[in-house]
């Protein structure tokens, strides 16, 4: 079949292999000195009695490297075990003189990971994006990234070289360059990898396939390979799993060529829980010798108050589902903080007492919010490109004024039966999504809200926001696609009362990039605040709003983890 430039990312397994016969008889013939304070066993116990602070002969590296390999085979058979949920971002970008690559459009995909067999995602949702006339970007392309080699990882096929050691965070790493064996055939993985020295568990994948270009026969097409940057997180003691991957290619724009792009992949939900409502002890019947008394005076419930719990019982059933098929993070440290900002427009707007609104975050990249009941729901990529607690709490007020007014046609979630949807199908059947004309009246509630508000002074910050946004509306149409909610509400009002947006100015941030507030736990799916230290800008090239960016994870070994962050301290977060 003709070449038909077709980038369908199906990425074929590299395979790993052995240490070259020169670098072994050089070592032996001069006693080259490896590294010597590599931990060599697990717990830092010495491989074969050999003394840590003593050379590395090749004959211990050999050894070293036998254990990566077996290793990287342990961990290729657990992954099969879990279906975690996978996400993909994809941005083709262009180049700008004064701002570098800029995003042009975006892909989105999200779906559960099936690493039986042949690699696929199941997808989650209708039918996302991923391909232009000349070429298309393949999920599982992306989830294949996670591996060195899936099925021939062995000395046959592979070449490592010793690169030195290094901290992944505050994991001590040996560092290895990996090429193919010579004379091997197909797609082999080109690059470097990091090997934490206890069990010798591959952390970080740093490379590509080659060659470049392979044709499938499988398939008929011409595939392209990509550069990747795959990191693994110790979830459990002894388990390291797949965490985050990115990827990026920056080539010449041509008529025919492959894309510019950037994307980043987020694998969460190893270990997926049923739901459950923190009021579930306090409904349990117990038994008991005594009469039973009649108290049918102080239980019984009057229309108004059987209405609302009926909706309650709707809304609960809801976010079960959601936070079972790993759509919706367990409560945590980042649900106070959201919390904490709609109780200041509470106590600000003497809001009734029988009013008790709470905020969970969505795990989806794309920028939404919606509510639930009494629930507010906000997305993790929403909170992400937030830049300061005054245009949260604008975005916020927003949710709020939708979450007061009741919604009949959500009491239907109350029977049981409706919500018995297979997780691929959650996304796809179920909407929150309010109407135009209903989100202008919530639009002025909100604006009513915010003026008697500790943020009425500062909301030139939100419309700055809402004005960039919308500026960018064209290039993000999938970053803006809800997924279950709604689009954010560019109001008129607010984006009127943010400045002239300045682009060339580095002192304006009306937006920060993507995945700059919140990290996912893999196993639990809880999301937290990312503690990075504030840097600061030397151009305007530095702001790039609602763009995607590498992610350096600051690794560390599983402990059990007894206490959650202070809310002051999230808070700060906001407030630098």
């Amino acid at each position: 079949m003709d070449r038909r430039y077709l980038i369908n990312m199906l990425l074929s397994v590299a395979c790993a292999g052995g240490l070259c016969s020169d670098l072994q008889s050089s070592a032996l013939a001069q006693g080259q000195i490896i590294d010597e304070h590599v931990s060599l066993g697990p717990e830092g116990t010495e491989i074969s009695g050999v003394n840590s602070q003593a050379p590395l002969t090749a004959v211990q590296l050999d050894e070293m490297i036998e254990r990566i390999i077996k290793r990287e085979h342990d961990e290729i058979a657990a992954f099969d075990l879990y279906s975690p949920v996978v996400e993909t971002y994809i941005q083709e970008v262009k180049f700008k003189q004064a701002f570098g690559t800029v995003p042009k459009s975006d892909y989105y995909f999200l779906g559960q990971a099936d690493f039986r067999g042949r690699l696929k995602v199941h997808t989650m949702i209708e039918g996302g994006k991923k391909r232009s006339f000349l070429w298309s970007f393949e999920p599982a392309g992306f989830l294949q990234m996670i591996y060195i080699d899936r099925g021939e990882f062995d000395k046959l096929h592979y070449r490592f070289k010793y690169s030195g050691r290094e901290f992944l965070g505050e994991v001590r790493c040996i560092v290895f360059d990996v090429s193919p064996a010579p004379k091997v055939r197909g797609p082999r993985f080109v690059g470097r990898i990091w090997v934490e020295d206890q069990d010798f568990t591959v952390v970080r994948i740093n490379g590509r396939y080659a060659p470049t270009n392979h044709f499938s026969w499988k398939t008929f097409e011409n595939e392209y390979y990509l550069h990747f940057d795959s990191w693994r997180t110790n979830v459990k003691s002894g388990l390291w799993l797949p965490s985050y991957v990115y990827s990026q290619e920056i080539n010449p724009a041509t008529l025919f060529g492959n894309p510019s792009y950037k994307s980043s992949t987020h694998l969460w939900g190893y270990r997926l829980k049923q739901g459950s409502r923190e009021e579930e002890l306090s409904r349990l019947l117990v038994e008991s010798a005594n009469p039973v008394k009649d108290e049918s005076s102080q239980h019984d419930r009057s229309p108004l108050e059987a209405q609302r719990e009926w909706r309650h019982e709707a809304e609960n059933y809801v976010l079960d589902l959601l936070e079972r098929d790993g759509l919706l993070a367990p409560r945590g440290e980042v649900d106070k903080l959201l919390n904490t900002v709609v109780n200041n427009i509470e106590v600000t707007n003497s809001f009734d007492e029988q009013v008790d609104l709470r905020c969970r975050v969505l795990l989806t990249s794309s920028l939404e919010m919606f509510s639930v009941g009494n629930t507010i729901v906000v997305s993790r990529g929403l909170i992400d490109v937030v830049p300061n607690e005054e245009t949260l709490a604008a975005l916020l007020a927003h949710g709020m004024a939708d979450a007061i007014l009741p919604k009949p046609n959500q009491d239907q979630y109350a029977f049981s039966d409706i919500l018995r949807l297979a997780s691929t199908e959650v996304l796809k059947r179920l909407s929150f999504e309010e109407g135009k004309v209903e989100a202008a009246e919530n639009n002025e509630k909100a604006m009513e809200l915010l003026k008697k508000s500790p943020y009425a002074s500062k909301l030139a910050n939100a419309g700055l926001f809402l004005e960039l946004l919308q500026s960018q509306a064209k290039e993000l149409k999938q970053l803006i696609s809800p997924q279950l909610g709604n689009e954010i509400y560019f109001a008129t009002q607010l984006r009127q009362a943010g400045p002239a947006l300045e682009p060339g100015n580095k002192a304006q941030i009306g937006a920060l990039p993507i995945g700059s507030r919140l990290k996912i736990d893999p196993w639990t799916a809880g999301v937290s605040l990312m503690k990075s230290k504030p840097m600061g800008l030397i151009s305007a090239r530095d702001k790039m709003p609602f763009e995607v960016t590498p992610l350096l994870p600051y690794l560390t070994r599983y402990v059990e983890v007894s206490e959650v962050q202070s809310d002051s301290d999230a808070m700060v977060a906001f407030r630098q």
